[in-house]
């Protein structure tokens, strides 16, 4: 099971014909965050003509958006369809508009509220999120290297090392690839290492391009 998201909250912001558009994005989990969330720029530009906003949340299915006084369909649903377009999930973002005084007309606007969105989630960055075993085995020295190589051969990530006197090896494991890495370690350690599941969750796995 996997998604994309964002990494990080981030902003940027371009001039369109006098018209200041600054773009926010922000990782969220649920609703009550990105309203929150939405809330704040809000509250940061009170005097801006516009604080449009989408967010996508997992939880619930949820997809909202507002054009705040723009004409209906011209600023919410493209900053929407840029998150969904980029196949992005659990993320909230805002286009602030301080109007500089010349109508971009319908289109203007769909290609200016759509630009916003996505250079805030270009700043952003995305990540892949899977579905993780975290797991921890323990074993000796000489099989340290092996083991590694094995963990990263399968997709998986090293959270942390305990060197006593024997090495305890933690690390996420995309759940899909579990049953073959147990397989692979039994066959690499002729059945002298097992791994112990600790607990399921989602992992950011490595940035992706928003090719949008």
């Amino acid at each position: 099971m996997q998604y994309q998201t964002i990494a990080k909250a981030a902003q940027d912001e371009f001039v369109e014909k006098r018209s200041r558009f600054i773009g926010y994005a922000k990782p969220v989990v649920t609703e009550a965050e990105a309203i929150a969330f939405v809330e704040e720029i809000r509250a940061k530009h009170r005097e801006a003509t516009h604080n449009v906003y989408a967010y996508i949340v997992r939880e619930n299915n949820i997809a909202r958006y507002s054009d705040d006084g723009e004409p209906h369909g011209t600023a919410g649903m493209p900053v929407l369809e840029v998150m969904r377009g980029a196949e992005l999930q659990d993320l909230a973002v805002v286009v602030t508009r301080y109007f500089g005084g010349t109508l971009l007309g319908t289109g203007g606007l769909v290609r200016a509220y759509g630009k916003g969105a996505k250079i805030a989630i270009e700043a952003a960055g995305i990540v892949r999120m899977a579905l993780c075993d975290v797991c921890s085995m323990t074993f000796d020295y000489s099989y340290y290297a092996r083991l590694q190589a094995l963990v990263y051969r399968f997709g998986g990530t090293i959270r942390d090392s305990d060197f006593g006197s024997l090495v305890t090896l933690r690390f996420a494991l995309p759940e899909e690839q579990s049953e073959a890495f147990g397989a692979a370690l039994t066959e690499t350690t002729f059945g002298d290492v097992s791994c112990e599941l600790e607990k399921k969750e989602f992992v950011a796995m490595h940035a992706e391009s928003i090719g949008v």
